[in-house]
């Protein structure tokens, strides 16, 4: 039983990293976007945005669901960037 507890978190932790590296990789197209002075590329970038996110979306929900409810040590941490990004998206499509 306690192996595969052990196999279990460290499943968990290999998606923790997964799932921040994809976060990670939407911000960086995030910024990239708003940077980009053409239309069709920072629409390209953008869309490259939403696939990562919608990725990290995915990933979320199967570490919460496979996650241990009362391993709290596994929970990340919220990612203040990704909600910041999250509100300021409507913001900065509507200022172009």
């Amino acid at each position: 039983m306690q192996n595969n507890n052990n196999k279990k978190q460290m499943s968990v932790g290999l998606m923790i990293q997964r799932c921040h590296r994809w976060r990670q990789k939407r911000k960086q197209y995030m910024d990239q976007a708003r940077q980009t002075p053409d239309e069709v590329e920072r629409e390209r970038i953008l869309q490259m945005a939403e696939h990562y996110g919608r990725i990290v979306n995915e990933e979320q929900s199967k570490i919460d669901t496979t996650r241990d409810p009362r391993d709290k040590s596994a929970a990340p941490e919220p990612d203040e960037r990704l909600d910041e990004d999250d509100n300021g998206f409507p913001d900065f499509i509507s200022q172009l």
